[in-house]
């Protein structure tokens, strides 16, 4: 192989996946080979409680290039993909799911774009989205449809299947938050970028990893995170609670001097409890990003390492490389 040909990365979480690590193996190295592309496989084991992380030792001394790191817990997919980006040395770097349902084969229809026609960054975006719940499809495009209104980026058919430029995955390394939502960083840093469709494939085994209240969680931690339009919505409601009042107000005292009795206890229990949630639920929006800004003031680590394979040096825990 040409020893100037470039150098492509491809991290990969995996939590709790060790059915799938050797059929991932087994079709990823054969898509890497046809590349005409020097190539490394960082394999970022995030915290599986199964046998992913012996299935991973057993593989790297027969793969060449495949780097492995596993993380001290579970610290969430995120992380885990942060871990890998913190790590990758690539000119190029593809993020791929561990569990199948993103096709290795695309690999070959990505490099040509990025190398030929000099895209910075190579997107998968779901044609179909595969075996999900009414429940969990339901509640996906919610949170795309929400997320668009409030921020303005449409991530509804993408996915974490990319492949990024160096000075992509730099300009990502820059951005020092922890409160992590991979799929809209990228979205906000830009760039020069294409898509290609694909469906996503069924699990070859074992089932999906993410349960409601994590993908709740993350739908909030994204929302909160980049933008601050849910702010301004209390803003809002408060001036229209404050017009209200003052047409209540208004005519009470209108009846008051023609002498009317005031009724309406039945209307005043109502304006209180309605006005007593609205505060509740905008003191729960404050809350939330103070949570956020909690959680960003303490500088801890995005992760935290436990061991690795395929490395002379890594740290065990890291916020960021260049930190």
């Amino acid at each position: 192989m040409n020893p100037v040909s470039p150098l492509l990365t491809v991290v990969v979480p995996l939590f709790n996946e060790s059915a799938s690590v050797r059929a991932l193996l087994d079709s990823l190295y054969p898509v890497l080979e046809k590349t005409a592309c020097r190539f490394e496989v960082l394999a970022i084991d995030d915290g599986s409680s199964d046998e992913t992380w012996q299935q991973l030792k057993l593989a790297a001394p027969h793969r060449r290039g495949l780097k492995l790191l596993r993380l001290s817990r579970n610290f969430g997919k995120e992380a885990a993909v942060s871990a890998g980006l913190e790590k990758a040395a690539g000119d190029a770097v593809i993020v791929l799911d561990g569990d199948l349902q993103h096709p290795p084969e695309l690999i070959n229809q990505m490099v040509p774009l990025w190398r030929e026609s000099g895209f910075e960054i190579v997107e998968a975006t779901k044609e179909a989205r595969g075996e999900e719940s009414v429940l969990y499809r339901s509640s996906a495009g919610l949170f795309y449809k929400l997320f668009h209104m409030l921020t303005g980026y449409d991530l509804g058919p993408s996915s974490d299947f990319k492949l990024m430029d160096r000075k992509v995955v730099d300009a990502w390394r820059g951005m020092e938050e922890s409160n992590l939502f991979f799929r809209g960083m990228i979205a906000w840093l830009g760039f020069r970028r294409t898509q290609i469709r694909f469906a996503v494939q069924d699990r070859p085994s074992g089932v999906g990893k993410w349960s409601l209240p994590q993908l709740v969680k993350l739908a909030v931690v994204a929302v909160t995170a980049f933008s601050t339009s849910a702010l301004h919505i209390i803003t809002i409601l408060g001036f229209a609670f404050f017009v209200l009042a003052t047409v209540v107000a208004t005519r009470t005292l209108y009846l008051y001097f023609q002498g009317m009795a005031v009724s309406g206890f039945a209307t005043v229990i109502l304006l209180q409890l309605l006005i007593g949630g609205a505060l509740m639920v905008s003191l729960g929006i404050v809350g939330e990003y103070l949570a956020r800004i909690y959680t960003e003031v303490k500088r801890r680590p995005r992760y935290v390492t436990s061991e690795a394979i395929g490395w002379d040096d890594v740290q065990s825990a890291s916020r960021n490389d260049e930190r």
